[in-house]
Order: C-alpha cells, then structure tokens, then sequence
C-alpha cells in the first residue's frame, strides 16, 4: 500500500534564517532542508537550459578579501543561473590600502541596494559583523579559520548521493584541521546529522579545545582510517607551514599523505574527498586523486547546486518577495 506521503511531490521546508554564516546553530532539518532543494539544483544545472527566475531582477554581490578562483565563480554561477544581477567585488588591494575599514566598505554596500552579498574575508567573525551593517542577506563564503558552511553542504551532498545517508557513516578529516574552516564546519555539519567524526592530525596540525568538538582524535593515519566510509583530505595551508607545524612536506606526506597503503586501511567502498585546490603528493596520491574512489570532480558540480540552494533560500527572505 502506497501512501499518499510517498508520490506527493516532495516539499522542501523553508530556510528559517536571513544569512547563512555558519552552519553552527542550524537545525538538522534546516541543513536536510538544503540539500533537498541542492538536489534539485543539481538538476537544473544539466539541462541544456540553465536558468532559472527566482533571483530575476536581484542583486547579488561577491566581496572577496581573500582571492578564491573556485568559491567566487561557483557562488558567480550559482547567481546567474537564478537569474540574478552578478557583481564581483575584489576588495583585497585597494580600499584596504587606503584605509577604508569594514564598517566603511558596508556603508558603500548598502549605498548600492543589493540583495544578496557573499563574502569571504581572511578574519574570523568579520562576515557576522558585516552582516549586522547591511540591509540585505549575507551568505559566508569563508572567514578566517572560522567557517565555511557552503563548502561542508557541498561535501554532505556528495556524500548523500553516493552512500543514500550520512547518520551512522565513520567520516575521517585528516590533515591541517588547526587552520581549517572546512573541517571546522563539517564537523558541526556531520555531527548534527549523526555521522561519526574522526580527525587526523599531527599534534601541531590539531587546534586547541578539539576534543570538545564531538570527534575521536587520531594521530595515527592508519588507526584513524581504519574502516572508515569517507576520507577527507585537507589541503596543508603551506604558507603557514615549514617549520614550526611539520618537519618537511616529504615527511608529511610519508605520515599524513593519502596513498593506496593508508587508503587500504579504510572500507573497500571507501570514499575519497578534498576541497581544493590539491598539493597533489603532497596531502594525496594523483593516481587516489584521479581514481575510482574519488568523489574531487564531483564535488566541484555540487558547490554550485549547493550555492544555487542557498541564495534561493535566502531569497525568500528579501523585502517584496514574491
């Protein structure tokens, strides 16, 4: 007996909130709520036909104090196939240099009335403040060590659709999790909808107050891949390394790289992962990168359905929506 539940059209549950900067205070079915509407997003981006209206007339404006290639021309994308008017704004050389402090550059935001302002800056919480001076939604894009909730939905979408769940998955997050705001979300993210979490990490890689965070800490790359579904690569933020944090890149790699021996050690349909860009043999093995396990090219298709999702959720919060 099929009930009414199972061939109604699925409804997806309006995004409560004006911004999304963090996924630290979302509900589970806030983030379960977003990756529907990604699902569908997804689909949208493999018709000939790639635009949709929801965003028709819209402004949206991308304020990057830190260069991103991939995170701004997804977030770029994502807002011309809503149908959204899309301005790139690189703040990072010349107002900084002449001394125009965030509450200025906010001032000059809302002078221009856009609807939607992504931002990625390099200092932790500068996005909530902003998000206090400006009229319209704010979508974190990146703020210091802090978050980076766009890239964990990414990576949970990517997940669902190969293993149909994410609760009750072993996922291991191995490498510089002290600087990673990709770590820092996921973990919030896998935690809230029941993943179990495993980090991976030289001590002097591994931030203070770690073991409050709901994870099992590993520093022991075997030991922690052992049996896992998901292994996530970090990228080694090299412009803060040599030194202090690691002996050498060839010694990290031979402890913390990903190469067919370690991955061995994980389920057989375990799956590989990495934000990007990649220190290819440096954090990963390019024949893992490039192999049969790994979910990297994909991920890269699921930031944009995943940005699409986000700002067509925030839309329903702007002034005159209808």
């Amino acid at each position: 007996m099929i009930s009414m539940s199972d061939t109604a059209p699925h409804r997806i549950s309006p995004f409560p909130h004006r911004h999304l900067l963090g996924i630290e205070g979302l509900q589970p079915q806030d983030i379960l709520g977003l990756l529907d509407r990604a699902e569908e997003a997804v689909e949208v981006s493999r018709q000939v036909e790639k635009r949709k209206s929801v965003l028709s007339g819209r402004t949206q404006i991308n304020l990057f104090f830190e260069a991103s290639t991939r995170t701004q021309s997804s977030f770029e994308l994502a807002g011309k196939r809503l149908g959204a008017d899309v301005m790139n704004m690189a703040v990072s050389q010349s107002s900084v240099k002449k001394g125009e402090t965030l509450i200025d550059t906010a001032a000059t935001l809302n002078a221009m009335h856009p609807d939607l302002l992504v931002v990625r800056h390099h200092a932790a919480g500068a996005v909530h403040l902003l998000a206090r001076k400006v009229g319209c939604s704010v979508v974190n894009a990146g703020d210091g060590p802090h978050e980076h909730p766009t890239q964990a939905l990414l990576d949970a979408l990517t997940i669902r659709r190969h293993k149909g769940k994410i609760a009750r998955l072993t996922v291991a997050i191995c490498g510089d999790i002290a600087h990673s705001r990709v770590a820092r979300s996921n973990i919030i993210l896998l935690n809230a909808l029941g993943a179990r979490v495993r980090v991976i990490a030289p001590s002097t890689l591994l931030p203070g107050g770690i073991d409050k965070m709901g994870v099992e800490v590993f520093r022991d790359m075997r030991e922690g891949l052992r049996d896992a579904d998901i292994v996530m690569m970090l990228r080694l933020q090299r412009e803060r390394m040599n030194g202090a944090f690691i002996p050498s890149v060839r010694e990290y790699y031979r402890y913390y790289g990903l190469d067919q021996e370690k991955l061995g050690y994980a389920r057989d349909d375990a799956l590989v992962m990495h934000p990007g860009p990649m220190n290819r043999g440096v954090e990963i093995d390019p024949a893992i990168a490039d192999g049969p396990q790994s979910l990297i090219r994909e991920q890269v298709e699921m930031g944009v359905a995943v940005r699409m999702a986000v700002l067509e959720a925030l839309a329903a919060h702007l002034p005159n929506h209808h």
